[in-house]
Parts: C-alpha cells; sequence; structure tokens
C-alpha cells in the first residue's frame, strides 16, 4: 500500500482499477469489447475527472482557503502562499482547459451521433467556458502576480501597493465563477432529463 503514500501513483493505480473493473464488467455482462463506444466514453471520462478537479478546487478557494488565508498574519502568509497556491492554481487551471476542450469535443461527438439535451448543455457549456476565461484572463494572472510579490518579499522586496487589488480581483472573478458553477452542474445534469 505504499503508493497510497503518493497522489501521483494512487491515481495511477486508479486507473488501472478502472480497466481491471470495465474488463470485469465486461465479463459479467457479456459485451464484447467492439460493442462499446469507448471514444465516447473516454472523453465523457476525460471530462468528468478533469471537472471534479477544476470545480473540487475552486471551492475549495471559496469556501476554505480565502478565509483561511484571511487569517493569517503576514509571515505567514509569506509561508503559505507561495507553497500551496502554485500547485493548486496549476490543477486548477489545466483542470479547466481540459474540461472545457473535452467538453467541447464532447458535445461535438454527442450531436454528430444525434444526442439528446442538446440545448441544456449548450447552457452548461457556455457558462463552463465564461468560468474558464474567468481562469484564464482574471484569475491565473492576478494570482502569479501576488504569488511574485510574496515570493520578493521573503527576500526583503515591500510587497506592491496594488496587491490587495489583485488578490480582490482575483477574490470576485472567483466568486463569480463559484456561482456560475451551481447552474453550470445543473444544466450539465440535466441534458439527459430535459428532452
Amino acid at each position: 500500500m505504499k503508493f497510497l503514500e503518493s497522489p501521483m501513483q494512487t491515481m495511477g493505480v486508479g486507473f488501472a482499477l478502472a480497466v481491471v473493473l470495465i474488463m470485469g464488467y465486461l465479463g459479467m455482462t457479456g459485451m464484447a469489447v467492439g460493442d462499446a463506444d469507448w471514444f465516447g466514453l473516454l472523453l465523457r471520462w476525460t471530462h468528468f475527472l478533469a471537472g471534479i478537479v477544476w470545480i473540487g478546487l475552486l471551492y475549495f478557494f471559496n469556501l476554505i482557503n480565502a478565509a483561511f488565508l484571511k487569517s493569517l498574519d503576514g509571515p505567514t502568509k509569506n509561508i503559505v502562499i507561495p507553497k500551496l497556491m502554485p500547485a493548486a492554481l496549476n490543477w486548477f487551471r489545466h483542470g479547466a482547459t481540459v474540461t472545457v476542450l473535452a467538453g467541447i469535443v464532447l458535445y461535438l461527438y454527442l450531436y454528430q451521433r444525434g444526442g439528446t439535451g442538446a440545448i441544456a448543455l449548450g447552457i452548461g457549456g457556455l457558462l463552463g467556458i465564461i468560468m474558464m476565461a474567468n481562469v484564464h484572463a482574471i484569475i491565473w494572472p492576478n494570482q502569479k502576480r501576488i504569488i511574485a510579490a510574496v515570493t520578493a518579499a521573503v527576500q526583503g522586496t515591500p510587497a506592491p501597493a496594488e496587491m490587495a487589488q489583485w488578490g480582490r480581483t482575483a477574490l470576485l472573478a472567483s466568486r463569480v465563477n463559484f456561482m456560475l458553477s451551481i447552474p453550470m452542474l445543473l444544466f450539465m445534469g440535466a441534458g439527459s432529463h430535459l428532452k
């Protein structure tokens, strides 16, 4: 169980377990490998996994991290921010990108195959695209400035006066995404129910 010590190894074992379970499923149901829509399945799975990473971190940032960082004093923030935020924001922004790109390809794939619920999925997808734009155009650039300023502060460089505004701008864009995620998730799940 040493693999549980590393999140990347744990994820790798999770993928291997998924393959084993799929093979077991095929064996139990008698379904032939060629009868499955593997492209659609893998695309949807990628969309789900990346979306869970993205939206999970969005909820973490909004429900836990923002208040936690406010509670810290300056020297403690100078330790926490450079260690926590670059990795968290890396997973966050790449999760957003993979989610949206896989979602667009999945939408086009399902539409081409006559999938139902296109309007509901389109509304959810549009909200997701807006959210991804917020991540790359507002949240990440401002957070990147904050991380650089905090890292420089550790070296003795005074924090720029604009840093508070960078934080406020990133927070408000993140809160907009938090708000948009609620109807986005509703419409993503509603596609097969609102026909």
